[in-house]
């Protein structure tokens, strides 16, 4: 009886041995290139992709190349897990934990070691960040049928794109998307209104200030995503209830590490450091101020800002991290009902995606910029976030026109609707600066998507017990081209005034 006992252990032990052997052997059999990839070679390869296909995704990228853009993205991985493609919500997985665990003991196996694997699980989406040095792991991982994306963590496309070109920047937009300079008005580019507040040219065009009458945006609550809010800019700050702004609250927090390493931790504050979050802010909610400042679209609505960025083009591991936390959070304020945000990326980023759909599982309505208005991202069509069906994607276009980009916006048949900021004289639509008591004009994609969120709370605020499916529908039949789309640009312009009787 023993010596059977031994007899099947033994060859139970053999054939495991055996299995293990064929396992590795089956990975080894998959490596071609023992050496990563050049960042040159990486974004090469990510250009050729967008121009000829149209998009790149890391999903569909050979194990090799992943694993090089891994390598030279600080080692650092993010995996999306679950049950299905849309199995993102740690709260509605059953075994995540399960499914977590079986990722860290493959990385585990195939790295050899037990430390040092886990960078960062997220609270509330099925996503962690792993650090990852051999390509064998990749390939092990990829065999997982639980896993929904696997990408970089930590790939700044952007800063290589700037460094091959001749940059010498460390970061691709360490000033992408920033100012904080102030500007002077030309008097033919507003109107003023009671009690002393200058109303853009634009509010005119889309009846805007007929469209107060009726609605302020009292009572709605708008979440900001971007580079902050200045704390220097009184009127979005303690005298946010100015004029004919009553009753309202800002809140402004901070998400973002400013640091290249992915395993620094402590937010930097929610101070806005590049003036971009600022005029955000100002176009969607600045107060009808006593001042002779301008004015925001939805001047009664309340304002969260997030701080999740330094600039507009989410290059790097601590600026994807802020975005997916500040669209988390905002899903969870109960609160909010509108989410803004006027940055992106040229190709997919697993976790933002995952922020973006839980909060819109929550029921916020989301806008998203069509573009950067910068040259990183000029030679696309619209970018993400804003391709995703759960946003809705915004960009500018000239002056009496609903079909004609400004000089920096993006268009394709990703886009929902227009807004008009870009004249003639080549001005755009005033702001608050950022520094108190002084003025500035922003453009591009990025102010008509939070003019357009500032739309969006006028509409809900005549329509407070609507559904955000509701205020959408409205918004379409208020527009040029309702109710078929045109191939390029959506909707078109917002008749705001229709859109709130």
């Amino acid at each position: 009886m023993k010596k059977c006992v031994f007899y099947l252990f033994a060859t139970f032990a053999l054939y495991s041995c055996s299995t293990e052997e064929m396992q590795t052997n089956a990975v080894e059999t998959e490596i071609v290139q023992t050496d990563p990839l050049s960042a040159r070679q990486i974004n090469e390869q990510i250009n050729q992709t967008t121009k000829t296909k149209g998009r790149f995704s890391w999903n569909e990228a050979s194990t090799h190349f992943l694993w090089s853009g891994i390598v030279q993205g600080n080692k650092i991985a993010s995996i999306g897990f679950g049950n299905s493609k849309d199995d993102f919500d740690r709260s509605k997985s059953s075994n995540s934990e399960a499914l977590q665990q079986e990722i860290l003991d493959i990385i585990k196996q195939y790295e050899g070691k037990n430390e040092r694997i886990l960078v960062s699980s997220d609270e509330y989406l099925n996503q962690i960040d792993v650090n990852i040095e051999k390509q064998e792991t990749v390939i092990a991982l990829r065999k997982l049928k639980s896993i929904r994306y696997f990408e970089p963590a930590d790939y700044r496309y952007f800063e290589n794109e700037n460094k091959i070109n001749g940059g010498t920047a460390k970061s691709s937009g360490s000033s992408s998307g920033c100012g904080l300079e102030s500007t002077a008005l030309n008097s033919s580019d507003y109107t003023t209104v009671t009690p002393n507040a200058k109303a853009p040219w634009s509010f005119a065009k889309h009846n805007i200030t007929s469209a107060w009458n009726y609605s302020t945006g009292a009572g709605v609550t708008i979440g900001l995503i971007d580079s902050g809010v200045s704390f220097n800019q009184s009127l979005l700050s303690g005298s946010f209830n100015n004029g004919s702004s009553s009753g309202r609250t800002i809140s402004k927090n901070g998400v973002y590490v400013d640091s290249v390493w992915p395993w620094s931790s402590g937010y930097d504050g929610a101070d806005d450091k590049c003036g971009h979050g600022t005029s955000m802010a100002s176009a969607m909610a600045a107060p009808r101020n006593n001042q002779g400042q301008p004015v925001g679209v939805a001047y009664n609505a309340n304002l969260i800002s997030y701080r999740a960025a330094s600039n507009v083009v989410l290059d790097g591991y601590h600026e994807q991290e802020g975005v997916k936390i500040a669209f988390t959070n905002l899903g969870n304020t109960a609160s909010v009902k509108i989410i803004s945000m006027s940055m992106g990326h040229i190709f997919s980023v697993g976790k933002i995606e995952d922020g973006v759909k839980y909060a819109y599982s929550k029921g916020k309505l989301i806008f998203c910029a069509g573009g950067t208005s910068t040259s990183f991202t000029n030679f696309v069509g619209v970018i993400f976030p804003a391709w995703m069906p759960e946003t809705q994607a915004i960009t500018g276009v000239k002056e009496n026109t609903s079909n004609q980009k400004c000089d920096v916006c993006h268009s394709g048949s990703e886009i929902d609707f227009t807004y008009q900021m870009e004249r003639a004289s080549g001005n755009s639509i005033p702001v608050l600066s950022y520094y108190n008591a002084q003025t500035d004009y922003v453009g591009g994609s990025s102010v008509a998507t939070a003019s357009t969120a500032g739309i969006a709370a006028l509409v809900w605020s005549k329509n407070p017990s609507w559904t955000r499916d509701q205020v959408l529908n409205k918004m379409r039949q208020s527009a040029t081209y309702y109710p078929t789309k045109n191939a390029d640009y959506g909707y078109g312009n917002i008749n705001v005034l229709q859109a709130v009787q």
